[in-house]
Order: C-alpha cells, then sequence, then structure tokens
C-alpha cells in the first residue's frame, strides 16, 4: 500500500490532500491531524474516505511544534484521540513522536505509556525517528527524549522518516535493520543532509530512497509506505501533481519485490 500523507499538499486543506490522492492514483492517505479543522473531524475524514474512495491507514498524532494545542495541551490525551480517531475511520496506525525534551513527566513514562495504548486500544503507535536540532553542521543538540532513535528502546512498532534521517545522518538501511519487524510505516522523502528538514521528493535527495525501498522489498516489508513531501513550493496546482505524482512512481517502482 503506497499512502499520501496529507501534509504534502500544505498549505492546501485535508480535503484537498483526498482528492490529490485519489486523482494521483494513490492508494491510501495518512491524515496529519492539525490546525486545519477538517483533520481534527472524524465525521469530516469518513465523509472524504468515501467520497473519494480513499481508505485512511494512518493517523499522525498531533505532536509537531506547531500542533502543541491542538486537541489540548495534554499529550497523553492527543494519543488517545488519535487512537479514537483512527478506529472510527479504519485505520490500524497511530505516528507519534517521541516527547520533547522539556516534556519530562510525559518522557518518563513515555516507552511504557506507548505499550499500554497499544494494549488497550488494539492500534499500534508507530513511533517516529526524528533527529539532534543544529543550526550548521556543527555537533546537535539532544531535544528528544527519551531518544530520537527509536532503534534504541523497545517499541513494538515504529516509523523511518527519510528526511528526518538525513538530518541525523542516520543509515536508513542499518536502522531498519535494527527495527527488524518492529518496522511497521515509512515516511518516504528525502533529504540532502542540511539541518532542515527538507521533505524531498523521493530521489531529489542523498538518502539513497530507492536502495532502502529495495531493501524494505527483499525483506518482504508489509507496512504503509507513506510520501510525505514538501510542496509548499509549487507554484501551481500542476506543478504539485507532477511532484505527487513522481513520488508515486518512483516507490512503484524501487518496492518491487525481487524475485530472482
Amino acid at each position: 500500500m503506497i499512502a499520501l500523507s496529507t501534509a504534502s499538499t500544505y498549505p492546501e486543506s485535508t480535503a484537498h490532500a483526498f482528492g490529490y490522492a485519489a486523482s494521483v492514483g494513490y492508494d491510501a492517505v495518512e491524515v496529519m491531524v492539525g490546525i486545519d479543522s477538517l483533520s481534527q473531524q472524524t465525521s469530516a475524514i469518513k465523509q472524504l474516505s468515501d467520497h473519494h474512495d480513499m481508505p485512511v491507514c494512518a493517523i499522525h498524532a498531533p505532536c509537531l511544534l506547531w500542533t502543541q494545542r491542538v486537541w489540548g495541551s495534554d499529550p497523553w490525551v492527543k494519543l488517545e484521540r488519535s487512537a479514537d480517531l483512527a478506529l472510527a475511520v479504519g485505520a490500524d496506525v497511530v505516528v507519534v513522536h517521541p516527547p520533547f525534551r522539556w516534556q519530562k513527566e510525559y518522557a518518563a513514562g513515555f516507552v511504557d505509556g506507548i505499550a499500554a495504548l497499544e494494549e488497550s486500544t488494539g492500534i499500534a503507535f508507530a513511533v517516529e525517528n526524528m533527529y539532534p536540532w543544529r543550526a550548521s553542521s556543527r555537533r546537535g543538540m539532544e531535544m528528544y527524549l527519551p531518544s530520537w532513535d527509536p532503534s534504541e528502546h523497545p517499541y513494538a512498532n515504529t516509523t523511518i522518516d527519510l528526511s528526518h534521517a538525513a538530518i541525523a545522518r542516520s543509515d536508513v538501511i542499518e536502522m531498519a535493520d535494527r527495527l527488524g519487524s518492529r518496522l511497521r510505516h515509512v515516511h518516504l522523502t528525502d533529504g540532502s543532509g542540511s539541518a532542515k528538514d527538507e521533505h524531498l521528493v523521493p530521489g531529489r535527495g542523498g538518502m539513497g530512497a530507492g536502495a532502502f525501498l529495495a531493501h524494505l522489498a527483499e525483506q518482504d516489508f508489509e507496512g504503509h509506505i507513506v510520501l510525505e513531501i514538501n510542496t509548499r513550493r509549487c507554484s501551481t496546482r500542476e506543478e504539485r501533481v507532477g511532484d505527487l505524482t513522481e513520488s508515486l512512481a518512483f516507490a512503484r517502482e524501487h518496492f518491487a519485490v525481487r524475485t530472482a
């Protein structure tokens, strides 16, 4: 299943993202719960899914800096509401970032709390790899607890994001091997290795996205592959459609199960 994240069409709305996904030919959508009110409404997501005949495979919890006030300020409430939304729309994954370093109480119980949520909801909470924050090429500062690297902790389900890995200068194939069957979800994108979270169209950066997909195919990866790219610089609809089409074609070309 090759899906499109609604973040990929920002600043256009969640409704536009479903339309793009359907018209370009994606298999499903990942909904980023954000400041767009539609992304927070179960009824709206269900209507969009039905209208476009486009299933929702995952919900991205509102845990970014710019979504800190979405659904209140209690991080556990946000995750519980994300699970409720996922169950209501038929998604089986909630993507979540590790806590920020200033969320010390949340971070202290994060690993066990995620496991408890998975047990109580039946939803996979796929903890995403993040990165040290750095202003330049110098050594970065740890801004996530208990760590930005989910392979260092016993999460049952995890997400690899290639743009985040580019900032952290992580080898994504090695990370996938460390995670093994715990890798449940992929944010397919790319990065150049700068300090910016670029979310490039896959193949336009230096992360070896094609080789990574081929490796996943060889390992019989059965999780979701979600295109999460930045199209904010696209000046026309045609340009955005071009980036979304190129990204989908890249995923399908390189995620081909090797039979030889």
